[in-house]
């Protein structure tokens, strides 16, 4: 209730609610979670005196009419705790009720003055009143109990006075009493907080890119859908969930770029896929070397059927020769000398694309002409989507877009690819993107990557933001990787993999661990295929295949992977090591994974184990299981030897097998 407005308040209103986690922005966007996941929320909730205070967590999902509540627990200091789980995707709403319950103030008042020997004739009426005017609010057998027990504790009734408290403090007069008792001069949280609901596969995924031109066997022939379809079975066989394609519609031939992003193209060269548009269509097209829109159907489909869902690249901007520039010139920023503003990022210049113009003054017709382009692809059976530079365009176009399209399939993914500042990151994920790229390309140290991983999945950032961690993409080469050789991908791999419960790579060009930058000092790649056509040997031997699909069959098999939340660092005694842990409720199931972080030298060190957190008794045997190596490694006590060469494999990824002691007096580990 607010001071200032009495016209429209219960001034015997007494309970306050404040304090409420997890929310948002002051409720402003939802929490993510996935199905299968819970929210648990906390909440400040008291009154004024010593009179009892009863707190309901209320929640539904956007297709119930009705409230489900679940009473709250009291912990210390007013705070209150509940927890509900997630069953479908969509949107759930939850709030807080709560107020003073006079029963239980009442019984707590009768216990503590029968047992000092108080009468307590005219606190049992009192009671029976309570019990009467709660059965007019019940029917059927629930009436006739709470009315009969109401008879029961009246002074008339001849009964002796210690039955009738006994009566009182039933537990079944205390369930009667929370379904059918007033809730007098109940306080409701001022607001509606909200959760997005999503798919498993928002949280837990492992993402594989590749350019289906480049997917053709025979050299120098563009691939087509086709090709892409005979790879499907070895990117599944991988343990890949997800394949993602950089744009496929028809790319412009005005100032297409040539080789190594050379301003002068060869013929023949097929320029950038993100220099969308040409004279057979936009958006809404397919470039015909790949095949047709019904080819591309029957690969989503026949992707389906492998475990794999297909991602689509939209990269909202547009070459020279796209339909927009000449239907919707209102779309795009003239420069003074009436040429169309090409898009740059100094000193890089992208002649061959344009971006659009939001603050053009149609500017709904284009919101809308945008959201169309995502409902176009949904037609065509994609689920997941990754957006190109989404920070370069509406922050407010995101929120109204992605809002716009869940109403039509809640169980829409969408990857932002926003290297940018940290603000505008998280505040892409506030708008509905489902998961985001992040710094984790460039943190390479053990305490830089301690302390931003920590961040994403230890502060309130995790409740919106979902990382999805990238160790290269086909603009990124980095230095590590660069200098790092075999080594650098291999700990890349793991520390992408496991530290994330999603992560993504660019995949060919990291499984044969392709390294040479464009020029000294650069993260683009030499021969880039963003600029020119690859022929890949796919059944090359010696590359990272292996370790690839070993590491994602350790994902898929281990539950502890399979979140973020209960990530953990550990000390280890050198700064090159970095190790950390994970697990399930329990410790079920928990991953301890070690990685040497110099792609050069055998690196060892002291690591310290958190037995007593984990639950285990420090003078047991523990072996720990190298799902990589399949090594054991009997270990007793905290603190425990640990020695990687990085040019065998650079890491450790334990699993935790429980020593065990049966009646049959022999060991064994589960």
């Amino acid at each position: 209730m607010r001071r200032d407005n009495l016209d429209n308040a219960d001034g015997r209103q007494r309970v306050v609610i404040e304090g409420v986690l997890p929310e948002i922005d002051c409720g402003r966007f939802p929490i993510k979670r996935t199905v299968g996941e819970s929210v648990s929320v906390l909440a400040d909730v008291f009154a004024d005196g010593h009179d009892v205070v009863t707190t309901v967590l209320k929640y539904r999902h956007s297709s119930a009419q009705d409230w489900l509540e679940i009473p709250m627990e009291a912990l210390a200091e007013d705070r209150w705790k509940a927890t509900f789980a997630i069953a479908e995707v969509g949107e759930y709403s939850y709030t807080i009720e709560a107020w003073i319950d006079v029963f239980a103030t009442w019984r707590r008042d009768l216990e503590k003055k029968f047992k000092a020997d108080i009468d307590v004739k005219v606190e049992l009426l009192a009671g029976a009143e309570l019990l009467e005017a709660a059965a007019s609010q019940a029917s059927g057998e629930h009436a006739d109990e709470l009315r009969s027990a109401a008879s029961r504790m009246r002074p008339e009734n001849p009964i002796p006075v210690a039955a009738k408290v006994t009566i009182a403090m039933s537990s079944r007069m205390r369930e009667l009493m929370e379904t059918h008792g007033e809730r007098h001069f109940l306080s409701r949280y001022e607001k509606e907080l909200h959760v997005m609901a999503e798919p498993v596969l928002a949280r837990f995924s492992a993402w594989y890119e590749m350019f289906p031109r480049s997917a053709s066997p025979v050299p120098g022939r563009h691939g087509t859908f086709k090709d892409c379809e005979a790879l499907l079975p070895k990117i599944a066989d991988m343990g890949f969930d997800i394949l993602y394609f950089p744009p496929i519609h028809p790319v412009g031939s005005s100032y297409r770029k040539g080789k190594n992003n050379s301003l002068k193209p060869q013929p023949g060269e097929p320029g950038s896929p993100w220099a969308i548009g040409a004279s057979e269509g936009g958006h809404k097209s397919i470039l015909s070397e790949l095949g047709t829109l019904e080819d591309f159907k029957n690969l989503v489909s026949k992707a389906r059927q492998q475990g794999l869902e297909i991602a689509l690249d939209i990269a909202f901007q547009c070459s020279p020769d796209h339909p927009y520039v000449r239907e919707q010139p209102e779309w795009f920023r003239k420069r003074p000398d009436g040429t169309v503003q090409y898009a740059e990022n100094p000193p890089k210049k992208y002649q061959d694309i344009y971006p659009l113009n939001f603050e053009s003054e149609n500017w709904k017709a284009l919101w809308e002409e945008l959201k169309s382009v995502f409902e176009f692809w949904m037609e065509q059976g994609v689920k997941v989507f990754r957006v190109d530079n989404p920070h370069t365009k509406s922050l407010y176009f995101w929120e109204w877009c992605i809002s716009e399209l869940k109403k039509k399939d809640p169980g829409l993914i969408f990857l932002a690819e926003a290297f940018t500042r940290r603000r505008i990151m998280y505040r892409l994920a506030k708008a509905g993107f489902t998961q985001s790229y992040n710094y984790f390309p460039w943190r390479n140290a053990k305490q830089e990557l301690t302390e931003y991983m920590t961040e994403l999945t230890k502060t309130q950032i995790a409740e919106y933001f979902r990382p999805s961690l990238w160790p290269n993409t086909p603009d990124i080469i980095t230095q590590y990787l660069q200098y790092g050789g075999r080594a650098a991908f291999m700990s890349r791999l793991v520390l992408a993999s496991t530290l994330g419960a999603s992560y993504g790579i660019y995949g060919p060009a990291f499984e044969f661990a392709e390294n040479q930058p464009r020029e000294p000092g650069s993260e683009e790649y030499l021969n880039s295929e963003k600029f020119e056509i690859r022929q890949w040997d796919w059944k090359a031997q010696g590359t990272l295949r292996e370790l690839i699909k070993r590491v994602n069959q350790i994902r898929k098999e281990n539950p502890a992977l399979h979140t973020n939340e209960s990530l953990e660092f550990h000390e280890v005694e050198n700064q090159n090591l970095i190790a950390y842990s994970k697990m399930t409720p329990g410790s079920e199931n928990l991953i301890l994974c070690v990685v040497n972080l110099d792609p050069h030298h055998t690196q060892s060190g002291w690591l310290l184990l958190p037995l007593k957190e984990w639950g285990l008794d420090p003078t047991d045997n523990l072996q720990f299981h190298d799902l990589i190596t399949d090594a054991r490694f009997l270990w007793s006590g905290a603190r425990n030897y640990v020695e990687l060469n990085p040019q065998f494999v650079p890491a450790h990824i334990f699993r935790l097998r429980r020593f065990v002691r049966r009646e049959q007096d022999f060991d064994y580990f589960l």
